[in-house]
């Protein structure tokens, strides 16, 4: 009697287990692996900059008509530099970026007065802005310290408004012609926010300049000169 109890409790146990088996298994759900996305320099931007400029002015003088005489009468300018900034980049074979930027940037760049045939000049740029092309290598997706920073060079266009006088005579204004080229390195901080430390050489060109005297006997000044500065400039994007 013991014996067939024991067997049906045995047989009561295996068939436990088996049903139990047969029931589905409460698993965890397969989490999906997020990779974060790339980071791409592609797309427009608009943003703002301030900075230093620093320059010589050189010229060649004559005193109503006579042999030109090789003296800078106008002394060497700097002052801050400030202004905004829009452009476009393009992101290509993972790494490489080309783009476009235009700038226009509002200045104190002066000369101080200096002491000239016995009177002072002095020499400022109100304005200036460039056109340039940028080219560079992106760090992007690279896992390392300069992940989302980009190197890059630029050049191309550049114009401002130069401003010589000298005292007792006329004073002129005109908008010279020339270049500019440089360097710079930018860093996304957000997908949408940049900042960058740039520098730039601007030249602009040769033009000629007469200073008359309210006494006409006094001979006219005619002056060839040459602005040309370098500014060290931060700047903040946004690009879209």
């Amino acid at each position: 009697m013991k014996k067939i109890l024991l067997a049906g409790v045995a047989l009561a146990a295996l068939s436990t287990v088996a049903t139990a088996a047969d029931l589905p298994r409460k698993t965890a759900p397969i989490q999906p692996i997020v990779y974060a996305p790339v980071f791409s320099w592609t797309g427009f931007y608009v943003g703002g900059n301030a900075g230093y400029a620093f320059g010589t002015n050189s010229s060649r003088n004559t005193f109503n008509g006579l042999a030109p005489v090789g003296v800078n009468i106008f002394g060497d300018p700097d002052g801050f530099a400030g202004g905004g900034q829009i452009g476009y980049n393009y992101q290509f074979a993972n790494n490489f970026v080309v783009g476009l930027e235009a700038d226009i940037q509002g200045t104190t760049l002066e000369s101080p007065r200096a002491a000239v045939f016995g009177t002072t000049s002095k020499s400022s740029v109100d304005y200036f802005g460039t056109v340039r092309a940028r080219a560079g290598y992106a760090f992007s997706g690279t896992n390392s310290m300069l992940d989302r920073t980009l190197l890059y060079v630029t050049g191309g266009f550049a114009y401002g408004d130069n401003t010589l006088g000298i005292a007792g005579y006329t004073s002129q204004s005109k908008t010279q012609f020339g270049y500019a080229a440089g360097a710079g390195i930018e860093y996304a901080f957000t997908n949408n926010w940049t900042v960058k430390l740039e520098g730039l050489y601007v030249d602009l060109g040769r033009d000629t300049y007469t200073f008359r005297n309210a006494n006409p006997v006094v001979p006219a000044i005619t002056t060839r000169n040459q602005t040309e500065f370098a500014v060290v400039r931060a700047g903040l994007n946004y690009k879209f």
